[in-house]
């Protein structure tokens, strides 16, 4: 028998019918033993939505279930085994879980579904699978050529105080926005990197190991270092600009490798990171960590406005650049690729005052963007009453508002 999860994932498209418009839009989205959703189906229009309910209710979930259209982890970093539904003892009933979803694009109507599958056979692990229409893709990053989607979360508000690791992370859901290969070529060379570190670890000095990990890190690397590189320069021009009450902000990449994209030709930016990976291999495996590459890079950001780093603003200045700069993108990806991405804002108008959240609904509306936020005080989103979906979320059920 075909588990629920596989059911739900294969057969997705049987969504509400319609011309395709010029905008991303999430039309139907079913999830199947999802955190706490046993079954949803949920159908909609392309305006923004609201979702408003108490906490735990699984207003957050359902934006991570959507964050699952795009290739990696999803908004919380979750593990693919974390997000199954659980039963009351805390344990998952069963690891497998499914997200499929019906959008409308400038290119048609499409349906698009993901989820983590159970074990073929005995000894066998689950595995996640992608189907586009029905058929299966290569690859997650395969939904990146489809769709585009960016969140802010309140954890996010920490994300100019935290390490550069949080920043590349940030950096690089905007970049495969841009970029749909960007994802391919930070897997890629993450699982080079820690097959590495794991050699290291192991004293293992066979060069030929090395030589095809550290191939495979410089081919890689410099292009997702390029990637970044233009993202970040066509971003920056975009944030400068501002949004009304949100301040202008200027981006920039800092780090060795930045350093060489910037002046010299690709493929010798790659010769030069396959030199500096081949001489730092008894002192890597000494520190016990990969010395050169694009994960030693960081995103700098400053408040042009103050005239002041990010990480020196106060919690409402730092919040208010994040949403300059998700603005800045949103502008940026619907001139890109022809639609903006779906925003996924988890409490954004909890902590906004009155002028910027009025801003913030007037830009998303301007934008024609299908913003998915939450909140748990409607009162909050009043001034987009008749320009949005206003759904209620209680204990894993939604309804209309």
């Amino acid at each position: 028998m075909t588990p629920p999860a596989v059911s739900a994932l294969a057969y997705p498209s049987d969504a509400v019918s319609g011309a395709a418009p010029a905008v991303l839009a999430v039309r139907q989205v079913r999830l199947t033993d999802f955190r706490n959703y046993r079954q949803l189906r949920l159908e909609c229009g392309p305006a923004p939505v609201v979702l408003v309910g108490a906490n735990g209710a699984g207003k957050t979930n359902l934006l991570e279930a959507l964050s699952f259209l795009v290739p990696g982890r999803g908004l919380r970093r979750a593990r693919l085994d974390e997000v199954a539904r659980r039963s009351r003892a805390e344990e998952p009933t069963d690891p497998s879980w499914a997200v499929a979803a019906t959008l409308d694009t400038p290119e048609g109507r499409i349906a698009v579904g993901t989820g983590l599958e159970p074990p073929r056979n005995e000894g066998a692990l689950p595995r996640r699978v992608v189907r586009i229409d029905g058929r299966p893709a290569a690859s997650q990053t395969a939904l990146g050529q489809h769709v585009a989607a960016v969140w802010l979360t309140p954890q996010q508000d920490r994300l100019f105080l935290d390490g550069p690791g949080e920043r590349r992370r940030f950096l690089d859901r905007l970049v495969t926005a841009l970029h749909p290969e960007h994802a391919g070529d930070v897997a890629a060379y993450e699982n080079a990197l820690r097959q590495r570190g794991r050699l290291l670890g192991e004293g293992n000095r066979d060069p030929h190991w090395f030589t095809a990990l550290e191939d495979t890190m410089a081919r890689h690397g410099v292009a997702l270092a390029a990637a970044r590189a233009d993202t970040v320069h066509r971003l920056d021009a975009a944030a400068r600009l501002g949004v009304g009450p949100f301040p202008r902000v200027s981006l920039a990449m800092t780090g060795e490798v930045d350093g060489w994209i910037a002046s010299m030709a690709a493929i010798d930016a790659e010769d030069r990171l396959r030199a500096a990976l081949a001489a730092s291999r008894l002192r890597d495996a000494e520190v016990g960590t990969t010395s050169s590459g694009p994960h030693r890079s960081d995103l700098s950001v400053r408040h042009l406005d103050l005239d002041l780093p990010a990480a020196e603003g106060s919690t409402g200045q730092q919040k208010a650049l994040l949403v300059s700069i998700a603005l800045a993108h949103a502008r940026l990806v619907a001139l890109s690729r022809g639609q903006p991405p779906l925003l996924l804002l988890d409490e954004i108008a909890a902590h906004l005052d009155a002028e910027r959240r009025a801003a913030l609904f007037d830009e998303i509306v301007a934008l024609g963007a299908q913003s998915w936020m939450t909140g748990t005080d409607a009162g909050l989103f009043e001034p987009l009453a008749g320009r949005a979906q206003l759904l209620r979320v209680a204990d894993g059920t939604i309804a209309a508002g």
